[in-house]
């Protein structure tokens, strides 16, 4: 009974976790971006390049903090990091009424999201669903990133209404509060970091702290690599997230449709995140990685012919759904090839390089279109960047730490993946 009890609380992690990142800075802050994007250019009067830069702006410190992060989640525990996280977003969501007209004043505003950001995303949660699960991790994953997803559907659609009634500063008002009253209550409640002695988690042997240290995983040349993979899918299929709504309206979409376009991207992103777990369980994580950065390619490469109707809707999905698939992969593929020792660490530096490049990648694609008045050039940029990443991450050897075999992978006891 005691076995079962904890193997049910561990689903009751992945629920909150869910229910965190629903509620945490990614989906109201970054996918929504697009939606805040006009509303900017006409408060601020601004180019897009330049509104553009406020994203990468918090993404750039975001980066810079989530190593920081990993380190304070290894140390003392995923809820003892996100909890202050999400009461601080709150706070910051509801400042917003009080911001200026002038763009250092917006600058400022999303440097201070970028500071808490990261306590509310996915490095602490990855870690704690990590620790909870072996066998079934990559579902469990999976379904954590969903929460994500879920955001990246919802919240567009809440926040266009929202500006479209009482204005933008509104909509930040209404999330800030809704992450006070919801999320900071129940998280409090039902998060719960894995036992110590791990014999009795969610999974047999789940969680056990083995694995290499952070300087151990920084000697090797296969994390690198992954994190070079994606720092090259972050920048190319962020960038057209961000700018989706702006390439629509471009082609003569309104602004209904172009929230609609976002929202596809968000129902992928959710159906990336659960459907990838669901087949890192199964198959090589190498192989899932290179499948799904080929098709958010085949997305771009869609975009970037200017297909209209349900082909740049699908074009919209596929890029969504690499976009929904990255950080999931990311936290897999470095607990399978690292262990869970130093995770926190490894997974918020790896995070954190991502984060960087998908704030820069929006920031180099505005600048493209302001100096060429298209996103031809870095829609084609993109797509060979997409397709980099998914051959570098299809050059990653055998597992080393899995307690299931499986017909893809072998099992730990093999030498450490060298590229």
């Amino acid at each position: 009974m005691r076995r079962r009890a904890h193997f049910c609380h561990g689903w009751v992690v992945v629920a909150t976790s869910v229910l965190g990142l629903f509620f945490g800075a990614f989906p109201i802050v970054v996918s929504c971006f697009a939606i805040f994007f006009q509303s900017y250019v006409r408060e601020f009067h601004a180019s897009r390049a330049s509104i553009a830069l406020a994203l990468t702006i918090h993404n750039l410190i975001a980066a810079l903090l989530a190593t920081r992060i990993g380190r304070l989640a290894d140390r003392f525990g995923a809820r003892k990091v996100v909890l202050p996280g999400l009461g601080v977003l709150g706070l910051l969501l509801l400042s917003a009424g009080r911001m200026g007209s002038k763009i250092w004043q917006l600058y400022a505003f999303y440097a201070a999201l970028g500071v808490v950001s990261d306590a509310t995303t996915s490095v602490p949660y990855c870690l704690a669903v990590s620790r909870w699960f072996d066998r079934r991790r990559g579902l469990a994953l999976g379904l954590t990133m969903a929460g994500l997803g879920l955001g990246s559907i919802v919240m567009p659609l809440v926040v266009h209404q929202v500006i479209a009634g009482y204005g933008w500063r509104s909509a930040f008002a209404v999330a800030g509060g809704a992450i006070l009253i919801v999320a900071v209550p129940l998280i409090a409640l039902f998060m719960k970091e894995a036992p110590r002695e791990m014999t009795w988690s969610a999974d047999r042997t789940a969680g056990q702290l083995e694995g290499s240290t952070w300087r151990e995983i920084r000697a090797t040349p296969a994390y690198w690599l992954m994190v070079i993979a994606f720092v090259l899918a972050g920048t190319s299929i962020n960038g057209c997230i961000v700018h989706m709504a702006q390439i629509f309206s471009d082609r003569g979409a309104t602004e209904v449709s172009a929230a609609v376009a976002v929202s596809v991207g968000g129902l992928a992103l959710l159906v990336g995140r659960a459907g990838t777990g669901y087949f890192l369980d199964r198959f090589s994580g190498a192989g899932v990685a290179f499948s799904v950065f080929s098709l958010a390619a085949l997305g771009i490469a869609l975009l970037l012919t200017r297909v209209a109707g349900p082909l740049a809707l699908l074009g919209t999905f596929l890029v969504g759904l690499g976009f929904g698939a990255e950080v999931d992969i990311m936290a897999y593929l470095i607990g399978r090839y690292f262990g869970l020792r130093a995770l926190g660490t490894a997974f918020g530096f790896a995070f954190g390089s991502f984060v960087l490049a998908s704030g820069v990648g929006p920031l180099l694609m505005g600048a493209a279109f302001d100096r060429t008045r298209s996103y031809t050039q870095p829609l084609a940029a993109g797509l060979i960047a997409t397709l980099l990443a998914a051959v570098q991450l299809s050059r990653l050897g055998p597992y080393r730490f899995l307690e299931t075999p499986q017909p893809e992978v072998r099992t730990r006891v093999q030498p450490a993946p060298e590229t």
